[in-house]
């Protein structure tokens, strides 16, 4: 069963990645939706972001980890390589962790 899984899912996978290149040319998407897809895109980013970096659960709010995604934030938007973005969060919650901070 497991593998029969992994079989579809693959299959599932590929079809789906080959069929942007071979519809390309046959369907148009208005500009107003292509221009909701771009935001909603980047809201779907903001909401996982903000669900993983304040967790709410506990009823306890550091501020290691908000500081941390900060930081990301700042490097993301000044268009730095991903891996300076990731590395530059981690260091900085770890950091401020290793301090004392929550």
């Amino acid at each position: 069963m497991l593998i029969a899984g992994m079989i579809a899912l693959a299959l599932g996978t590929y079809a789906f990645r080959w069929s942007g290149p071979a519809l390309r040319d046959r369907i148009r998407f208005p500009a107003r939706t292509i221009q909701l897809l771009e935001v909603g895109a980047v809201v779907l980013l903001a909401a996982l972001v903000a669900v993983t970096a304040l967790p709410t659960a506990s009823g306890h709010f550091g501020f290691a980890l908000p500081a941390g995604v900060l930081v990301a934030a700042l490097l993301a938007w000044r268009k730095q390589p991903i891996l300076l973005v990731i590395l530059a969060a981690a260091t900085t919650t770890a950091l401020l962790r290793l301090l004392g901070l929550p």
